[in-house]
C-alpha cells in the first residue's frame, strides 16, 4: 500500500508573531527545534520509506531531525517549497488587510493571488509534480512542507476543487496529513494529527 504523509514544520519566530513568511528563509525558533525532536520517536516506531523535504531551513531542518532518527537520507525539492506571498512576505494578515483589503479578500476565496505571489493552484500543480516524482512503489513517502503547500497538495490529490480548499484546517507546527491510494484514488485518512500540547494550535498558513 502506499501513503503520503505531509508534515508540517516546526514553530518559527514569524508564525509565533503571525507573520507571513512564504519564502522567506526563516529557521526554526527555540520552540520549533523540540517540535522537530520530539518528531522522531513519532516516525521512527513505524519508518517512512523516503523523506523529501522543501529546501527552505524550516522544513529541511524538521526533516533533518526526523531522518537522524529513522536513519535516511534526506532529498530536498524546492518544489516542495511554501506560497511565493509577493509583497505580502514578512507581513501580518492585518498589515496585507490594511494594505490591499481588495486582493487579500479575492485571495482569501481563491479568486485571486498575493501581489507578485503565486495563485493556490500554482502551489497545488508544482507540488502535486513532486510527490509524484517522489512516489514510491510500496510504504509512506514522507514530504516535509509548509501551510499552505500541505493543503494545496491535499487538495489537488484528492481532486477537491480550488475553492473548496478553504475547508481544510491550516495544519498546526509539526502536525501532518496523511493519504492512502485506493481503488479510487487518494483517500484522506488523516488530518491535522499531531503530538498533543507541544504543537499547539495552528499559527498561520506558512
Amino acid at each position: 500500500m502506499r501513503r503520503i504523509v505531509l508534515l508540517r514544520h516546526g514553530r518559527t519566530a514569524h508564525n509565533a508573531d503571525g507573520r507571513i513568511q512564504g519564502q522567506l528563509d526563516t529557521p526554526l525558533d527555540e520552540l520549533g527545534l523540540m517540535q522537530a525532536d520530539a518528531l522522531g520517536t513519532v516516525f521512527s516506531s513505524d519508518p517512512p520509506a523516503a523523506v523529501v523535504s522543501s529546501d527552505l531551513l524550516r522544513a529541511q531542518a524538521t526533516a533533518e531531525a526526523v531522518c537522524d532518527h529513522v536513519g535516511l537520507p534526506l532529498v530536498l525539492d524546492t518544489r516542495l517549497r511554501e506560497t511565493h506571498f509577493g509583497q505580502w512576505q514578512g507581513l501580518t494578515g492585518d498589515e496585507v488587510q490594511a494594505s490591499w483589503p481588495e486582493e487579500f479578500e479575492a485571495w482569501r476565496r481563491h479568486e485571486g493571488n498575493p501581489v507578485g505571489g503565486e495563485t493556490p493552484a500554482e502551489v497545488g500543480d508544482r507540488a502535486l509534480a513532486a510527490a509524484l516524482d517522489h512516489l514510491i512503489d510500496d510504504g509512506t513517502l514522507l514530504l516535509v512542507t509548509h501551510g499552505g503547500t500541505a493543503r494545496a497538495l491535499v487538495g489537488r490529490l484528492t481532486e477537491l476543487p480550488v475553492e473548496h480548499w478553504r475547508r481544510l484546517a491550516p495544519l498546526g507546527n509539526t502536525c501532518w496529513s496523511s493519504l492512502v491510494e485506493s481503488d479510487f484514488g487518494w483517500r484522506l485518512e488523516r488530518h491535522n494529527a499531531g503530538l498533543g500540547p507541544l504543537t499547539g494550535p495552528p499559527t498561520g498558513a506558512t
